[in-house]
C-alpha cells in the first residue's frame, strides 16, 4: 500500500500523520525476542485449558489436541517465517496482508486492524481473568475482587512497558527464566508419583462414533492453540529486532519446539499424577497437581510462579499488538495520534496506552471461556487463513521475488496450516462463528464509508 499522507486531497486528517521525526530501534536480539515469543505462548493459557481440553477429550486421549496444536503452530510458523523475514516491519499481518493482495490488500490490512481492536484486548483481558482465577487459590476472591483485580493488573504492565525496547528485552529475559523453571519443575516433580497406566490410559468412551471423536478434538484442539498463540509475536516487533531476515525464523522454530516440548511434558506428568476426572474439574489443576506431590506451602509458591507466568505473558502481548495500530496510523490508515513515537523512549506509547485501556475495560466485561474461543475464532479467516492463503499465490505470482527465508516442502505446509484453521473454525459453536462473520462484514461496512468519505473530500476540494 502506498503511503499517501503526501496528498492532503486523499483522506481526512484525522487519518493521516504528519511523517514522524522519531523511529522504533532494533535493539532485541535473538535471544530477547525469543524470550518474548515464549512467554507470550505460555502465559496463564496451559494453565487454565487444561481442565477443558481434558474433560473435552474424557482423558489422555487429550494428547492428541496438544499434538494438533504443535503441528499447527509449525505449518503456520512457517508463514510467518516467510512473511516475517522477507518485510521485518512493526505491525506484522497488517504489513503482510498489504503486500500479499496487491489491490485488495488495502481492505485486507483494514479488516485485519479492525479485527485487531477486538481480539488483543480479548487476548489481554484472558490473561487478566486467568490470572485473578488462580490468585483465588492463595486469597479467597469474589467476582467483584476478582474484576477489580484483572483491571489492576493491566494497568501495572503498561507501567512495565513504558520504557525502552532495550530495557523490556532485558525483563523479558528475566519472565522467560522464570517461566520455563517453574513448568521444567512441574514435569520433573512429578516422576516419583507417575503412574503410566494413568497417562497412556487411551479409550473411546464417552463417544458413539468418530464424528463425535473428531468434533471434540475439533474443539479441544482450539483450547490448545490458544495456549501455542504467540509464535508470531515477533514479526509484530519487526522493526526492532536484529538481522530480522535470520533472526525472525530461528525465534519462531526455537520458540514453538521448546513450547511444544514442555506443554506434552507438562500435559503427561498431570494426567500421570491426578485422575483425569480431578484434572477436568479443577480450577488450578497445577496448584492441585503441586499439592497433591508435595503439600499446601509448596503449591501456593507454584502458583505465585504461575501469576508471575500470567504478568510474563501480558507483557509480551500488550507489547507486541500495541505495534499494530502504531504501523496502520504511519502508513495513513488509522487515526494519526496512534502513529507518535514517544521522544525518549521511542516507543509508539499512544498505542501502547489505548491497547490496554481495552484491555482494562475487556478484563471487567467478559468471562474467561467465552473470551478463549473468541480470541481463535475471530482471528482465523482474516489472519491466519488469509495470510498462507496470500503466500501461495504469491509464490505462484511473483517465482523471481528474493525471500530471506523459504519454507520447506512449499506449499504443503501453508496448505495444511490452511486445512487445520478450517477444521477448527468449522469445530466451534454457531455464535462464535457467527460473531467472526459480523466482525468481517461490519469491518467491509465500515471501509467503504472510509473510502467513500475520502473520495468525497476529494472531489470537494477539486472543485
Amino acid at each position: 500500500m502506498q503511503n499517501q499522507a503526501s496528498d492532503p486531497n486523499t483522506e481526512s486528517e484525522v487519518f493521516l500523520p504528519k511523517a514522524p521525526a522519531e523511529t522504533l530501534e532494533r535493539g532485541l536480539s535473538l535471544t530477547q525476542a525469543t524470550a518474548i515469543n515464549m512467554i507470550d505462548m505460555v502465559g496463564i493459557g496451559p494453565f487454565v485449558v487444561i481442565p477443558f481440553i481434558v474433560g473435552l477429550m474424557h482423558g489422555p486421549m487429550c494428547l492428541i489436541a496438544w499434538l494438533v496444536g504443535a503441528l499447527l503452530a509449525y505449518m503456520d510458523g512457517m508463514v510467518w517465517a516467510e512473511l516475517g523475514a522477507k518485510w521485518p516491519e512493526a505491525g506484522g499481518s497488517y504489513i503482510f496482508l498489504q503486500k500479499l493482495f496487491g489491490k485488495w490488500g488495502k481492505l485486507m490490512a483494514f479488516l485485519f486492524i479492525w479485527q485487531t481492536l477486538i481480539q488483543a484486548p480479548l487476548v489481554v483481558a484472558s490473561g487478566a481473568i486467568g490470572f485473578s482465577q488462580y490468585l483465588s487459590f492463595l486469597i479467597p476472591l469474589g467476582i467483584i475482587q476478582k474484576k477489580a483485580i484483572s483491571g489492576a493488573l493491566v494497568i501495572l504492565i503498561v507501567i512495565l512497558l513504558y520504557r525502552n525496547i532495550k530495557s523490556i528485552g532485558k525483563i523479558s529475559i528475566f519472565f522467560w527464566v522464570i517461566t520455563a523453571g517453574t513448568i521444567v519443575w512441574l514435569i520433573v516433580s512429578g516422576f516419583t508419583h507417575f503412574n503410566p497406566s494413568m497417562a497412556f490410559d487411551f479409550h473411546m468412551q464417552g463417544f458413539d462414533n468418530y464424528s463425535l471423536f473428531f468434533a471434540a478434538i475439533g474443539m479441544a484442539s482450539l483450547k490448545s492453540v490458544y495456549s501455542y498463540l504467540g509464535y508470531y509475536n515477533v514479526c509484530h516487533l519487526g522493526a526492532e529486532i536484529k538481522n530480522p531476515a535470520k533472526n525472525i525464523p530461528r525465534s519462531i522454530f526455537i520458540s514453538i519446539t521448546g513450547i511444544a516440548i514442555l506443554y506434552l511434558g507438562m500435559q503427561t506428568m498431570i494426567l500421570g499424577v491426578l485422575p483425569w476426572q480431578e484434572i477436568a474439574k479443577s480450577e488450578f489443576v497445577a496448584s492441585t497437581y503441586f499439592e497433591h506431590i508435595y503439600n499446601h506451602t509448596t503449591g501456593q509458591i507454584a502458583t505465585v510462579l504461575i501469576l508471575i507466568i500470567a504478568l510474563a505473558s501480558l507483557f509480551s502481548v500488550i507489547l507486541g499488538y500495541s505495534r499494530v495500530p502504531y504501523a496502520a496510523a504511519k502508513n495513513g490508515d488509522f487515526f494519526a495520534v496512534f502513529a507518535k513515537v514517544h521522544p525518549k523512549h521511542k516507543i509508539p506509547h499512544i498505542s501502547l496506552l489505548a491497547l490496554g485501556g481495552l484491555g482494562f475495560i475487556f478484563s471487567l466485561l467478559f468471562r474467561l471461556s467465552d473470551v478463549i474461543t473468541a480470541i481463535i475464532t475471530v482471528r482465523i479467516l482474516i489472519q491466519f487463513v488469509s495470510q498462507a492463503a496470500g503466500v501461495i499465490a504469491w509464490h505462484y505470482s511473483k517465482r523471481n521475488d528474493k525471500r530471506p527465508f523459504k519454507m520447506p516442502l512449499f506449499p504443503i505446509p501453508a496448505i495444511l496450516s490452511i486445512l487445520i484453521w478450517l477444521f477448527i473454525f468449522y469445530n466451534t459453536t454457531w455464535p462464535y462463528m457467527a460473531g467472526a462473520l459480523g466482525i468481517i462484514v461490519s469491518g467491509c461496512i465500515l471501509f467503504k464509508i472510509k473510502e467513500d468519505y475520502a473520495n468525497a473530500k476529494s472531489s470537494l476540494s477539486k472543485k
